[in-house]
């Protein structure tokens, strides 16, 4: 094959486009597409001095702060594969992935070398670090991002040498099929296993979504709030707004009410994220009267309730977009998309380039496909479908067949091809032999005017095997208390089968989050159903 091709173009281009366009507003810093880029290949010197050439891996330990573009970027250019390491691990988790994915430099964020250099020295990876000095506290504390504390002056500054560096020229041409990032899976089930996206992968998703789904504009304003080390943040997020040349805000840690105000000030026209975040955003909004200009909001993660969509969109008065993707799929599969309309409870079509359809979940050796309106398991296939896991040829072939990708997820499409996905195959509730789908009974809980969140999960049943129990938390001001739980039941029973309402209500103050703002089921079950 002679076709080249470098996700580094997907910055480096418009850098030469629209060199003066603000590409990064951190805080009172306003970073232009020419000064990223040229950073980002000074970034790229000092790794190439650290011996980091073409294939290589380099892990990022990195906040959402300026850095991480430079860091991601600049190791692209190179030709190097690039490992973003979720910033809320310990040590020993960093250590695995350095150690799986075989990475020969971690860049980490001083905040941060707390677990990080600890990983570093597990592992033998040379240390390169990025960020302000941190300011003495207790002692042999570290700080979380955006709050200094001590920690040991470790590692080598990346970004001072780099200040001081000649930029490298441009980037390293690589094979379409040369793996660009590995991304960890969170891990639910075991350890994380490294999805393996290639040049072409990231590229294609880049190239295709910020077109459709996102119709993303050099005049867009993006909040930034989505962790960069994740998929959505990073590729829906960076990636797109970068192609576009429009301006990306970055808020280091998701608070919503700083975010309202950030989108205020900055008169952010787009706004991504999860579920979460948006019941937060219009808790915030019941607080303060001002809004931003914003055109158009894009959900994923997880389901978003049609209830939390409805009320976006009173609120801010601009549609709301639901869409599906997955970190093996790089990321996007599916959105509500122009020009079409947006269907709410669904996850829209497929992007150009990509196909989604139903399989027969039970039949595990082949891909049987569903007509359409009938239950299955969703399966992918395109040129957003990862090459497989690294290091992890049997877990590989359990979820690539047949040139498909299985993806876990049970869905339906409709006969214009319209995706709604049912739920987590593992997160069914099989209930005296009934299935039921956990996001049935949430979308109804969602409307019971006390619930501000609701998360269903299957607790052990000595009788039926397994029992529905719904976690809720309530909208400010509420007593929680035997008859509010007996009124939820009551609620969810009137609408719902008989075999499906939940028998249990448990109420907490919050629901356990994990890095990209999904609710954590299995710690739910786990502490519920002991």
């Amino acid at each position: 094959m002679n076709a080249t091709l470098s996700a580094a173009t997907v910055l480096a281009d418009t850098a030469g486009r629209r060199p003066d366009h603000p590409a990064l507003v951190a805080g009172a810093e306003r970073i232009t597409y020419h000064e990223l880029w040229r950073s980002a290949r000074r970034y790229a010197a000092v790794l190439r001095e650290e011996g980091v050439g073409p294939g290589d891996r380099v892990a990022l330990l990195l906040p959402n702060t300026p850095d991480f573009p430079r860091a991601y970027y600049g190791a692209l250019a190179l030709g190097a594969t690039v490992v973003p390491v979720n910033a809320l691990l310990k040590a020993d988790e960093i250590s695995f992935v350095l150690k799986d994915s075989a990475a020969s430099v971690l860049i980490c964020d001083t905040a941060l070398t707390g677990e990080g250099a600890r990983a570093a020295a597990a592992t033998g990876t040379t240390l390169l670090t990025v960020g302000p000095p941190v300011v003495p506290a207790a002692a042999g504390t570290t700080r979380t991002a955006g709050t200094a504390v001590a920690a040991p002056a470790v590692g080598r500054a990346l970004d001072a040498r780099a200040a001081v560096a000649a930029p490298v020229a441009g980037w390293v041409p690589r094979a379409p099929d040369d793996i660009a990032l590995i991304l960890y899976t969170s891990g639910t089930t075991g350890r994380p296993k490294g999805a393996m996206i290639t040049q072409l992968n990231l590229a294609m998703n880049v190239g295709t979504t910020v077109l459709a789904p996102f119709a993303m504009r050099p005049e867009d304003v993006l909040l930034g709030c989505l962790p960069l080390f994740h998929t959505f943040g990073q590729t829906c997020g960076m990636g797109t707004c970068f192609r576009a040349g429009a301006t990306l805000v970055l808020m280091e840690r998701f608070d919503a009410d700083a975010a309202l105000a950030l989108m205020n000030a900055e008169r952010c026209t787009v706004a991504m994220g999860v579920p979460t975040m948006f019941i937060g955003l219009l808790e915030a909004a019941a607080r303060t009267p001002e809004r931003p200009p914003l055109e158009r909001v894009y959900s994923g993660g997880s389901a978003l309730p049609v209830r939390v969509l409805e009320e976006v969109t009173r609120t801010f008065g601009c549609p709301v977009f639901e869409g599906y993707g997955l970190t093996e799929t790089s990321p996007v599969v599916t959105f509500n998309q122009h020009p079409w309309p947006c269907l709410p409870g669904t996850v829209g079509r497929p992007i150009p380039g990509v196909e989604a359809e139903i399989a027969d979940a039970l039949v595990r050796d082949r891909i049987v496909l569903l007509p359409p309106e009938e239950t299955g398991e969703i399966v992918v296939r395109g040129h957003n479908v990862m090459a497989g896991y690294l290091n992890n040829p049997a877990a590989t072939a359990e979820v690539i067949m047949d040139g498909w990708f299985r993806t876990g997820d049970l869905g339906t499409k409709d006969a214009e091809g319209v995706l709604t996905v049912v739920d987590r195959t593992k997160d069914m509730v099989i209930r005296g032999g009934y299935n039921v789908y956990p996001r049935e009974i949430e979308e109804i809980l969602a409307r019971h005017p006390a619930v501000a969140q609701a998360a269903v999960v299957g607790v052990p049943d000595e009788r039926l095997g397994q029992e529905v129990c719904a976690v809720v938390v309530v909208r400010p001001e509420t007593v929680t208390d035997g008859a509010l739980a007996a009124d939820i039941i009551a609620w969810t029973r009137a609408r719902i089968a008989a075999y499906k309402y939940p028998r249990r209500v448990e109420f907490l103050t919050e629901l356990p989050l994990g890095p990209s703002g999904k609710v954590l089921k299995r710690e739910l079950a786990a502490r519920f159903g002991s």
